[in-house]
């Protein structure tokens, strides 16, 4: 083997065309499996879209960094699915861009934190997060609750996720701005539960009807964690040992 491997040092082309060889190979490993993801990832036929309000929460989530504490991918081990529910599906990260899973918890994992706390709960979390959690160690998010969310740009965030594949409708991208504010009101509107589905939640998510604030989209964010498709709960099977 080392003589091979001399040789080959002794003859620059030849070397360039072993390097070519073996990347290949690990190139082909990598990509051969993504010719057949549509047959290995799961079908969710009740999969929903996340609602302009909800988009604009999971964008404030990511401006903050919370995916440096908080991972979104439960694992197939007895532990997590006993602590967290039942382990991650690909199929229910297909409209995320870009995804959140990932192994890093200085926080707990959040998959299916969707309606385990309630909407008061999350945002006293948010604003002193040793208020509820005396040993946490999350920094404060009190200005959420005083900062207006801008609802004039979601249209377009609608529009480049449409490019890449989710499937927002027109009718959705040109009613985006009324959407979010229907929803963090008290009363969804007609539009936004025909658009979204029946199971879309609407209130003022941060208590107070009288503003739509980044408070508001960032809870109706978490609140919908794990409740975009029944599909894993469907599919439960036992946890690994």
């Amino acid at each position: 083997m080392f003589g091979l491997h001399y040789r080959l040092e002794k003859h620059g082309m030849a070397l360039v065309l072993g390097i070519i060889l073996v990347a290949s190979i690990g190139g082909l490993v990598e990509i051969a499996p993504l010719f057949t993801i549509d047959e290995t990832v799961e079908d969710a036929p009740d999969m929903r879209l996340y609602t302009p309000l909800e988009l604009a929460g999971r964008n404030i989530y990511i401006r903050e960094g919370c995916y440096a504490c908080h991972s979104q991918m439960i694992r197939t081990l007895r532990d997590e699915v006993e602590r967290y529910g039942p382990y991650s599906l690909a199929v229910e990260s297909k409209y995320d861009h870009p995804m959140q899973w990932g192994s890093k918890r200085t926080g707990p994992d959040l998959a299916r934190i969707g309606g385990k706390y309630s909407d008061e709960w999350q945002v006293a979390h948010l604003i002193d997060p040793r208020a509820v959690v005396p040993q946490s160690i999350m920094p404060s998010y009190r200005f959420l609750v005083t900062t207006a969310l801008r609802t004039d740009d979601l249209g377009l965030h609608l529009k480049a996720l449409s490019r890449v594949g989710v499937p927002y409708t027109d009718e959705m991208v040109v009613n985006a701005t009324a959407d979010a504010i229907a929803q963090a009101g008290t009363d969804g509107s007609d539009g936004l539960t025909s658009r979204y589905g029946t199971a879309t939640q609407a209130r003022p998510f941060d208590g107070n009807p009288g503003q739509v604030t980044e408070m508001d989209a960032l809870v109706a964010y978490l609140q919908i964690l794990g409740r975009l498709t029944d599909a894993a709960h469907a599919n439960r099977q036992p946890p690994e040992e």
